[in-house]
Protein backbone atom coordinates (compact mmCIF):
# COMPACT_ATOMS: atom_id res chain seq x y z
CA UNK A 1 0.00 0.00 0.00
CA UNK A 2 1.31 3.40 -1.03
CA UNK A 3 1.87 6.11 1.59
CA UNK A 4 0.89 9.13 0.82
CA UNK A 5 3.11 12.06 -0.36
CA UNK A 6 3.54 14.61 2.71
CA UNK A 7 1.98 18.15 1.72
CA UNK A 8 4.54 20.36 1.93
CA UNK A 9 3.09 24.01 2.99
CA UNK A 10 3.36 26.58 0.64
CA UNK A 11 5.38 30.19 1.18
CA UNK A 12 5.49 32.99 -0.98
CA UNK A 13 8.67 34.91 -0.51
CA UNK A 14 8.37 38.68 -2.20
CA UNK A 15 11.30 40.67 -1.89
CA UNK A 16 13.26 42.74 -5.02
CA UNK A 17 16.94 42.06 -3.40
CA UNK A 18 18.76 38.71 -5.08
CA UNK A 19 20.66 38.11 -1.35
CA UNK A 20 17.58 38.53 0.35
CA UNK A 21 15.14 36.20 -1.34
CA UNK A 22 18.23 33.36 -1.93
CA UNK A 23 18.99 33.28 1.82
CA UNK A 24 15.19 33.21 2.82
CA UNK A 25 14.39 30.55 0.29
CA UNK A 26 17.63 28.76 1.65
CA UNK A 27 16.30 28.41 5.02
CA UNK A 28 12.69 27.78 4.16
CA UNK A 29 13.15 24.78 1.99
CA UNK A 30 15.58 23.53 4.74
CA UNK A 31 12.78 23.75 7.33
CA UNK A 32 10.68 21.84 4.74
CA UNK A 33 8.59 24.26 2.97
CA UNK A 34 7.90 24.98 -0.65
CA UNK A 35 8.84 28.21 -1.98
CA UNK A 36 7.77 30.53 -4.66
CA UNK A 37 9.41 33.76 -5.00
CA UNK A 38 8.71 37.22 -6.42
CA UNK A 39 10.65 40.21 -6.68
CA UNK A 40 8.22 42.75 -7.43
CA UNK A 41 4.68 43.93 -6.28
CA UNK A 42 2.59 43.24 -9.40
CA UNK A 43 4.29 39.64 -9.74
CA UNK A 44 3.37 38.89 -5.96
CA UNK A 45 0.20 39.87 -6.64
CA UNK A 46 -0.20 37.25 -9.32
CA UNK A 47 1.26 34.70 -7.76
CA UNK A 48 -0.53 34.85 -4.49
CA UNK A 49 -4.06 34.87 -6.11
CA UNK A 50 -2.79 31.85 -8.46
CA UNK A 51 -0.88 29.74 -5.99
CA UNK A 52 -2.69 30.90 -2.62
CA UNK A 53 0.15 29.94 -0.77
CA UNK A 54 -0.18 29.25 3.12
CA UNK A 55 1.87 32.20 3.92
CA UNK A 56 3.90 34.95 2.42
CA UNK A 57 6.76 36.77 3.68
CA UNK A 58 6.12 40.40 2.06
CA UNK A 59 9.06 43.18 1.75
CA UNK A 60 7.49 46.56 1.86
CA UNK A 61 10.10 48.82 -0.46
CA UNK A 62 9.32 47.06 -3.72
CA UNK A 63 9.07 48.06 -7.94
CA UNK A 64 5.92 49.00 -9.30
CA UNK A 65 3.31 48.19 -6.52
CA UNK A 66 4.82 48.69 -2.70
CA UNK A 67 4.37 46.35 0.02
CA UNK A 68 1.59 47.84 2.32
CA UNK A 69 -0.09 48.28 -1.33
CA UNK A 70 -0.15 44.54 -1.57
CA UNK A 71 -0.90 43.61 1.47
CA UNK A 72 -3.86 45.85 1.40
CA UNK A 73 -5.36 44.54 -1.93
CA UNK A 74 -4.71 40.83 -0.73
CA UNK A 75 -6.62 41.52 2.48
CA UNK A 76 -9.32 42.60 0.40
CA UNK A 77 -9.88 40.00 -1.94
CA UNK A 78 -11.52 37.28 -0.23
CA UNK A 79 -9.69 34.61 -1.91
CA UNK A 80 -6.00 35.90 -0.07
CA UNK A 81 -8.08 37.51 2.91
CA UNK A 82 -7.01 34.66 5.49
CA UNK A 83 -3.35 34.12 3.96
CA UNK A 84 -1.16 34.64 7.01
CA UNK A 85 1.55 37.64 6.17
CA UNK A 86 4.55 38.38 7.42
CA UNK A 87 6.23 42.18 6.41
CA UNK A 88 9.74 41.56 6.42
CA UNK A 89 11.55 44.92 5.22
CA UNK A 90 14.62 47.37 6.44
CA UNK A 91 11.89 49.89 7.69
CA UNK A 92 12.08 49.93 11.15
CA UNK A 93 9.95 52.50 12.57
CA UNK A 94 7.36 52.21 14.65
CA UNK A 95 4.66 54.18 12.89
CA UNK A 96 6.05 51.45 9.90
CA UNK A 97 5.34 48.84 11.91
CA UNK A 98 1.91 49.91 13.01
CA UNK A 99 0.57 50.44 9.11
CA UNK A 100 1.23 47.65 8.47
CA UNK A 101 -0.26 46.05 11.37
CA UNK A 102 -3.44 48.27 10.82
CA UNK A 103 -3.54 46.67 7.08
CA UNK A 104 -3.46 43.42 8.05
CA UNK A 105 -0.21 41.47 8.20
CA UNK A 106 -0.14 39.07 11.06
CA UNK A 107 3.42 39.76 11.96
CA UNK A 108 6.12 42.49 11.06
CA UNK A 109 10.10 41.24 11.41
CA UNK A 110 13.15 44.13 10.65
CA UNK A 111 16.64 43.50 9.04
CA UNK A 112 18.61 42.33 9.22
CA UNK A 113 17.05 39.47 11.07
CA UNK A 114 17.51 35.91 12.22
CA UNK A 115 17.19 33.49 9.57
CA UNK A 116 15.77 30.74 12.23
CA UNK A 117 13.99 33.19 14.41
CA UNK A 118 12.34 34.31 11.27
CA UNK A 119 11.80 29.93 10.02
CA UNK A 120 10.36 29.87 14.17
CA UNK A 121 7.59 32.65 13.75
CA UNK A 122 6.85 30.95 10.28
CA UNK A 123 6.21 27.63 11.83
CA UNK A 124 4.25 29.36 14.81
CA UNK A 125 1.99 31.27 12.42
CA UNK A 126 1.27 27.82 10.38
CA UNK A 127 0.56 26.13 13.69
CA UNK A 128 -2.07 28.76 14.80
CA UNK A 129 -3.71 28.57 11.70
CA UNK A 130 -3.82 24.87 11.31
CA UNK A 131 -3.80 23.55 14.66
CA UNK A 132 -6.34 21.21 16.63
CA UNK A 133 -9.42 22.34 18.73
CA UNK A 134 -10.56 18.71 19.24
CA UNK A 135 -11.44 19.00 23.20
CA UNK A 136 -13.07 22.29 22.51
CA UNK A 137 -16.33 23.60 20.79
CA UNK A 138 -15.97 23.68 17.33
CA UNK A 139 -18.63 26.12 16.78
CA UNK A 140 -19.67 28.76 18.86
CA UNK A 141 -22.49 31.11 18.29
CA UNK A 142 -23.02 34.53 20.04
CA UNK A 143 -26.40 35.94 19.62
CA UNK A 144 -25.47 36.98 15.96
CA UNK A 145 -21.90 35.83 16.12
CA UNK A 146 -21.00 32.68 14.59
CA UNK A 147 -17.84 31.61 14.59
CA UNK A 148 -16.93 27.77 13.19
CA UNK A 149 -13.40 26.90 13.56
CA UNK A 150 -12.93 23.78 11.61
CA UNK A 151 -14.36 26.38 8.50
CA UNK A 152 -12.14 29.49 9.66
CA UNK A 153 -15.37 31.08 9.06
CA UNK A 154 -16.98 33.94 11.06
CA UNK A 155 -20.27 35.41 10.24
CA UNK A 156 -22.35 38.29 11.85
CA UNK A 157 -25.91 38.87 10.96
CA UNK A 158 -25.41 36.03 8.01
CA UNK A 159 -22.50 38.11 6.89
CA UNK A 160 -19.30 36.64 6.33
CA UNK A 161 -16.94 38.48 7.86
CA UNK A 162 -13.03 37.96 6.83
CA UNK A 163 -10.49 37.76 9.78
CA UNK A 164 -6.79 37.24 9.44
CA UNK A 165 -5.00 34.54 10.85
CA UNK A 166 -4.25 36.04 13.80
CA UNK A 167 -7.34 37.81 14.08
CA UNK A 168 -9.17 34.75 14.13
CA UNK A 169 -6.92 32.97 16.77
CA UNK A 170 -7.11 36.17 18.92
CA UNK A 171 -10.97 36.00 18.90
CA UNK A 172 -11.23 32.13 19.53
CA UNK A 173 -8.90 32.36 22.65
CA UNK A 174 -11.03 35.40 24.08
CA UNK A 175 -14.29 33.60 22.72
CA UNK A 176 -13.11 30.35 24.67
CA UNK A 177 -11.92 31.96 28.27
CA UNK A 178 -15.27 34.06 27.70
CA UNK A 179 -15.91 36.15 31.21
CA UNK A 180 -12.37 35.96 31.80
CA UNK A 181 -10.09 38.99 31.53
CA UNK A 182 -6.78 37.90 29.31
CA UNK A 183 -4.20 40.02 30.22
CA UNK A 184 -1.93 41.46 27.14
CA UNK A 185 1.09 39.47 28.03
CA UNK A 186 -1.36 36.26 28.08
CA UNK A 187 -2.17 37.31 24.94
CA UNK A 188 0.99 37.53 23.16
CA UNK A 189 2.21 34.16 24.51
CA UNK A 190 -1.28 32.06 23.65
CA UNK A 191 -1.55 33.74 20.14
CA UNK A 192 1.63 35.28 18.98
CA UNK A 193 3.46 32.48 20.88
CA UNK A 194 6.38 34.63 21.08
CA UNK A 195 6.92 35.91 24.87
CA UNK A 196 9.01 39.24 24.81
CA UNK A 197 10.09 39.46 20.96
CA UNK A 198 7.15 41.57 20.22
CA UNK A 199 5.29 44.11 22.50
CA UNK A 200 2.19 44.76 23.58
CA UNK A 201 0.70 47.86 21.56
CA UNK A 202 0.58 44.84 18.92
CA UNK A 203 -2.04 43.33 20.86
CA UNK A 204 -4.38 46.54 20.99
CA UNK A 205 -3.96 46.76 17.43
CA UNK A 206 -5.18 43.48 16.04
CA UNK A 207 -7.69 44.87 18.83
CA UNK A 208 -8.89 47.25 17.08
CA UNK A 209 -8.39 45.96 13.57
CA UNK A 210 -10.49 42.71 14.80
CA UNK A 211 -13.79 45.58 16.61
CA UNK A 212 -13.46 47.45 13.38
CA UNK A 213 -14.04 44.12 11.06
CA UNK A 214 -17.15 43.02 13.66
CA UNK A 215 -19.35 46.34 13.42
CA UNK A 216 -22.08 45.64 15.90
CA UNK A 217 -20.48 42.13 17.02
CA UNK A 218 -17.75 44.07 18.84
CA UNK A 219 -20.00 44.75 21.72
CA UNK A 220 -19.05 41.23 22.69
CA UNK A 221 -15.16 42.68 23.10
CA UNK A 222 -14.64 44.43 26.11
CA UNK A 223 -11.67 46.44 27.12
CA UNK A 224 -10.42 45.88 31.06
CA UNK A 225 -8.37 49.26 31.05
CA UNK A 226 -5.11 48.83 32.69
CA UNK A 227 -4.66 45.15 31.82
CA UNK A 228 -6.54 43.75 29.11
CA UNK A 229 -9.22 41.98 27.07
CA UNK A 230 -11.99 39.35 27.76
CA UNK A 231 -15.34 38.47 25.48
CA UNK A 232 -18.61 39.18 27.34
CA UNK A 233 -21.71 37.34 26.58
CA UNK A 234 -24.35 39.92 27.66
Amino acid sequence: MLTPARVMPKILVVDDEPDALEVLEFNLKNAGYEVSTADDGEAALKKARQLLPDLILLDLMLPEVDGLEVCKLLRRDPATSGIPIIMVTAKAAEIDRVVGLELGADDYVTKPFSPRELVLRVRNLLRRRTEGEEDKPQKMQFGDLVIDIPRHLVSVAGARVDLTATEFKLLIILAQRRGRVQSREALLRDVWEYDNLIDTRTVDTHMRRLREKLGDAARYLDTVRGVGYRFIEN
